[in-house]
């Protein structure tokens, strides 16, 4: 969460668009999301410079000292943001409209990647050289407070805060999944070298910068010293669908910023005949819309004989299983009501996840974690696609807790279950035997499916009640006569007082 003076300073910068014209919530987060680019164009571009001066590995900048722009040929070094950040107003306008902002356009040479397609109709929408140079020098501040923050997920946590400015919050809540939730399904998911992920949903594409943040983290070696998993890694790994063209532009330079050169982030109705991808994916990682407007002709024939339904949760769940191959595996969002919904599609699909496939997992969590955005009940769904069941038992968890107050504040608090969640899933052997009245237990397959499938946590979890004795009717009497004798004698006092 953005919080005290990083808060303040974007709040500041977006009075500045305001004041000078830029009012659309949606162009305001375009504009700061190429500017944003620039910057860490920049500051990636030193790091692999100093990176491979360390290692000994040959590096060429993408600012190497000639840069072709259209049919003029311009020193690169002034593309460069620390260099024209320092220019007059009117020169800094100058250098961004007619060199920068083409330059980030034509960045990749290749016209079918993700980048090239979705900047091909990116406009440099910056009215005057004033609002650009104020905008300049906002983003520097706001920059300059994010180095002081040692938080890896502070630059996603002020692009939640942007996307939070859009008036339409019911259209895009599935962008703004929280930060801390993503990296916990990630870790909870391990992606290693050889997988291959995908997002249907993707938005900003959260969960694949945060997994292949993850990756760089715990498998950079095998990455980056590897050639074939290193080409895998930047142009075969990730795979993210959307069907709002502003945010796939904000994605697909979300991934290039954070060090993937060409990921396919692609304009898609996932659930549609427009979508092919079948027995493709070893991981999902998603949060589905779990709400809107749906064109039911639109709609695969293939989703609708597994579940026939106009509920995109549902339509969803069912999608993952058919984009996953043999062996792959999903950890994904569902609303509350996908857990125990009695309709024929609800008891369809999760029927679908029980015997056909394995379903590992289910945490529970609380209401607020959407909060200000939704006050929906979520729960996190774990499973493996394997075509004939598997399913032995379920592990259930409470989360109570994730580690930010549960109201519209959504403050830092000391009480979080997250680093429990991890450490517990990945030694599911120490939860046998654990009590259904304790945060996580395991339930076996026949108790669900004698339930009807149900997957809510409350229908397995048991709560202790305490015995609490309390005192006789003729004792709260004395105790009433004996605080009304004290009362009376307190006011004679009083009035001898006065």
């Amino acid at each position: 969460m953005i919080t005290g003076e990083l808060k303040n300073k974007i709040d500041a910068m977006w009075d500045v668009f305001a004041a000078g014209g830029l009012v659309n919530p949606l162009e305001v987060i375009e504009q700061v999301t190429y500017l944003m680019f620039i910057h860490d164009l920049d500051d990636a571009d030193n790091i692999r410079a100093k990176e491979s001066a360390m290692l000994g590995l040959p590096y060429k900048s993408i600012f190497s000292k000639k840069v072709q722009i259209g049919e003029r040929i311009v020193d690169g070094t002034q593309l460069k943001w620390s260099k024209f950040h320092d220019f007059p107003a009117a020169r800094m306008y100058s250098v961004v409209q007619e060199w920068v902002f083409p330059f980030i356009k034509n960045l990749h040479g290749d016209k079918n990647s993700a980048y090239s397609k979705y900047m091909d109709d990116a406009i440099f929408k910056l009215p005057t050289p004033l609002l650009l140079s104020k905008v300049v020098d906002s983003l520097d501040e706001i920059y300059g407070l994010m180095t002081k923050i040692k938080d890896v997920d502070i630059r996603g946590d002020v692009y939640e805060y942007l996307l939070s400015k859009i008036a339409q919050s019911g259209r895009n809540g599935q962008f703004r999944t929280p930060r801390h939730i993503i990296r916990m399904m990630v870790e909870l998911m391990q992606p290693k070298p050889d997988d291959v992920i995908c997002d249907p949903a993707c938005g900003t594409s959260g969960f694949l910068v945060t997994a292949s943040e993850y990756l760089k983290e715990n498998h950079k070696e095998e990455i980056f010293f590897n050639k074939r998993k290193k080409d895998h890694y930047m142009n075969h790994m990730f795979f993210g669908y959307d069907m709002d063209r502003t945010m796939l532009r904000i994605g697909a330079m979300n991934m290039m910023t954070h060090g993937v050169e060409s990921p396919f982030i692609e304009y898609r109705d996932s659930l549609s005949d427009q979508n092919p991808d079948s027995n493709r994916y070893s991981i999902i990682l998603a949060n589905p819309p779990f709400k809107g407007s749906l064109d039911a002709d639109t709609v695969s024939t293939d989703l609708l004989k597994v579940c026939k339904t106009k509920k995109t949760e549902l339509l969803f769940l069912t999608l993952f299983l058919r984009m996953l191959k043999m062996g792959g595996r999903c950890a994904c969002i569902v609303p509350d009501g996908v857990l125990f919904g009695s309709s024929t599609a609800h008891k369809a699909i999760r029927q679908e996840i029980v015997e056909k496939n394995r379903l590992e997992a289910v945490i529970s969590m609380p209401s607020g974690v959407f909060k200000p955005y939704a006050g929906v009940s979520t729960a996190i769904l774990i499973f493996t696609k394997t075509g004939h069941g598997g399913t032995d038992k379920v592990w259930f968890y409470d989360m109570k807790a994730d580690g930010f107050s549960l109201d519209d504040k959504r403050s830092p608090v000391s009480e979080n279950d997250i680093p429990d969640i991890i450490a517990r899933f990945h030694n599911l052997a120490g939860e046998e035997g654990r009590e259904r009245s304790e945060q996580s237990f395991f339930v076996p397959k026949k108790e669900i499916v004698d339930n009807g499938y149900d997957l809510s946590i409350n229908k397995y979890k048991e709560t202790e009640y305490e015995v609490v004795e309390y005192p006789s009717t003729n004792e709260l009497l004395t105790q009433i006569e004996e605080l009304e004798t004290k009362i009376n004698a307190g006011i004679k006092e009083l009035r001898r007082i006065l």
